[in-house]
Formats: structure tokens, sequence, C-alpha cells
């Protein structure tokens, strides 16, 4: 279990722009009483009118890692894009690419998603199967397949469950789902894992490199 402390600017970024005030550490920053909303990278986030965040001094965030390399991941049954289950001990006996992905149709998510496709015959060269995880629903998961002629298995983790339980990491504190790659070996042991929200591409030429060296 790690504890970070967030620095004083804490999410600049996601706040409206407004003209700088002096507080003194105790004091809270209050968000004006219109809504607003920021996108980042293809993801919209919101926050409450007239709410209120914490002075930094007292704001944590804490980070539990629940899969680890060397270790065998918790089994999971989700819905594909076609609406069957499938499980992860269906890819038993074979190396699988389990990537955790914020969301359908972002930028970053959809760049990812294609240079899977890209590289698709050289997983299956190596002897891998494919499989991208997010909270989206099966039809969301099939027209998104469909639009991009993705050959891969898409799941619905409804409520974010199994990425939970794999203690994916959020970026940006939380607000940002996390965009986390797993590669398990024949046995379905984490020989992997790889973080990196914002060079989407990465995630296959890293995963590449491993499975080609098993």
């Amino acid at each position: 279990m790690a504890s970070l402390t967030l620095p004083k600017h804490t999410l600049p970024f996601l706040l409206p722009q407004h003209t700088p005030r002096t507080h003194s550490p105790s004091q809270s920053l209050t968000i004006p009483s219109k809504s607003s909303q920021s996108q980042f990278y293809g993801l919209k986030f919101s926050y409450l009118s007239s709410g209120s965040i914490p002075s930094s001094s007292s704001l944590k965030f804490s980070v539990s890692a629940k899969v680890d390399k060397g270790t065998v991941p918790p089994s999971f049954a989700l819905k594909d894009q076609d609406g069957k289950n499938v499980s992860l001990s269906k890819f038993k006996g074979k190396a699988v690419v389990v990537y955790f992905y914020p969301a359908d149709e972002t930028p970053g998510c959809t760049k990812q998603a294609c240079a899977f496709r890209d590289s698709y015959e050289k997983f299956k060269k190596a002897g891998a199967e494919v499989v991208g995880i997010s909270g989206d629903d099966p039809s969301s998961h099939k027209a998104f397949a469909k639009k991009y002629r993705l050959p891969f298995t898409l799941l619905s983790d409804d409520g974010n469950k199994v990425r939970k339980e794999w203690g994916v990491p959020g970026d940006f504190f939380g607000a940002l789902p996390g965009r986390q790659t797993y590669v398990l070996d024949k046995k379905g042991v984490v020989q992997l894992i790889y973080n990196n929200q914002f060079q989407p591409e990465k995630h296959i030429d890293e995963t590449l490199k491993l499975l080609q060296s098993l």
C-alpha cells in the first residue's frame, strides 16, 4: 500500500479558469456555482456546482496493487461484443494479452485498439490471444469493433468489478480509468504489467517484445 500526497496545485486542469486568490493552507477552494465540464484525452469529467475541494495538506491518494508479476490473477466471466459470456479460463493453455482501457471511441483508446488490430497477426504468430476490457456495454463494444474492424474480443466490465479486483490503478487521482496491459503465459501467470496512459501504441510494442521472448 503506497500513499501519495497531492501537491498544492491539485488538478488545475480540471478546474475552470479564474483569477488567482490567496488561500491559507487551512482554507478550502470553492468551485464556482455554475457547473462545468472538462475534456481530457477524449473523456469528459463533471464536477458538482457549489462544491469544495479540501486543502492539499489534508488530501491523500492511495494505490493498492492486487495483481503482480508472477501471480495468477482473479478469474472472470464477462459478456463480449456479441453478448456471449467469456471466461478467463477459456484461454487456458494459451498466452493472453488482457488490456484494460478507459472507454470506446475515445482518441487514445481508438489508437490503441487499431494498433492491436494492425499487429494482430503478430500476436497470433506468437500464440497469443488479445482481450480488451472496459466498462462499456456489449452494444458499444460491438459498434466499436465493427467500425474499426477489430478482430479480437472486447469484454464488458459492468461496474468495473474486474478492474477493481485486478487492482488497475486510475490516473489523475482516480479521475481517469487506468490504461493497463497484462501478459499471461500459458499457465495463466502474469509475466508483464505495462501502464502508459498517454502512449497507447506503446502497449503493443511492449507486449510483443515480451511474447517473442517467451
